[in-house]
């Protein structure tokens, strides 16, 4: 199975926004989003980052505008989702399956473009987003206008996939493909529902741990930013227990990876300048 990550977009903070004492200088974060080769399943892409769709999409509701002037992405054009899959020789129509890790804007940006997609994400945090109005699933960053109409229709969730206990440091949760290659670990604190990927088969085992820390530096070396960073977290108790056990997993001679730290990975398509605007 071969996995690799693309960059969507670059989104600039603060430091100090997403690092506790980290400085005033602008960090350029990465918007990630990945492709899984699964032996069985095929082309399966994890999540669409960031597209036009949510920057300059007809749809878009005055939140959503609202959003992206404060945000201000810089899409990367090489690597949105399109290109990256015409790279390998595929089309929107050859991917069956979409894991959505979880409901935000740089996540699910994309969704439509992929009309044949099963979705593999969390039903009960599905349930609550059916359940709140479109005001108030704003105040969990959710814009309901990115979810194609058909959504619910085609949502494969996770309460339906085997689960794996945990083991030895390393996380149990729900096995994707029923092989036990790729498991969704569940990772509470940044997002409602949101889940990482535990890649079981490679020489070193990898969790993508999608938005637990903005950086590495963060998790790595217990620099968990407080407020006002907490305030767009879902539920900010739960994210040092979170990073804690990645911690412990890292401890165990595994990786970890995040969506939007800076840093080029092993498993980072990188075929765009990381310089250009």
């Amino acid at each position: 199975m071969k996995i690799t990550f693309a960059n969507s977009a670059w989104v600039s903070a603060a430091e100090r926004l997403i690092l506790r004492n980290g400085s005033w200088q602008n960090v350029r974060l990465r918007v990630r989003y990945g492709l899984i080769f699964h032996p069985v399943a095929g082309p399966v892409l994890v999540d669409t980052g960031y597209t036009r769709e949510a920057l300059s999409g007809e749809r878009r509701g005055r939140m959503l505008r609202l959003y992206g002037a404060l945000l201000k992405p810089q899409l990367n054009a090489a690597e949105q989702v399109l290109p990256v899959l015409k790279h390998f020789g595929l089309s929107p129509d050859d991917i069956r399956t979409v894991i959505v890790t979880h409901f935000h804007a740089d996540h699910i940006s994309g969704l439509s473009l992929f009309p044949n997609a099963r979705f593999v994400a969390s039903d009960a945090a599905w349930a609550r987003v059916k359940a709140r109005t479109p005001r108030q699933n704003l105040r969990h960053g959710i814009f309901s206008e990115l979810f194609p109409a058909d959504f619910e229709k085609r949502l494969d969730g996770l309460s339906s996939k085997r689960r794996l206990e945990a083991r030895d440091g390393v996380p149990g949760g729900a096995d994707l493909f029923g092989d036990g290659s790729v498991v969704a670990v569940d990772l509470p604190g940044h997002a409602d529902g949101q889940f990482g990927l535990l890649f079981t088969g490679l020489e070193r085992p990898l969790l993508y741990a999608v938005d637990v820390q903005w950086l590495l530096t963060a998790l790595t070396e217990n620099r968990t930013p407080g407020f006002p960073a907490t305030l767009i977290a879902e539920e900010a108790a739960a994210i040092e227990p979170t990073s804690a056990m990645l911690r412990r997993f890292m401890g165990t001679g595994s990786e970890v990876m995040l969506c939007h730290d800076p840093m080029l990975t092993p498993y980072d398509l990188a075929l765009s300048n990381p310089e250009a605007g």
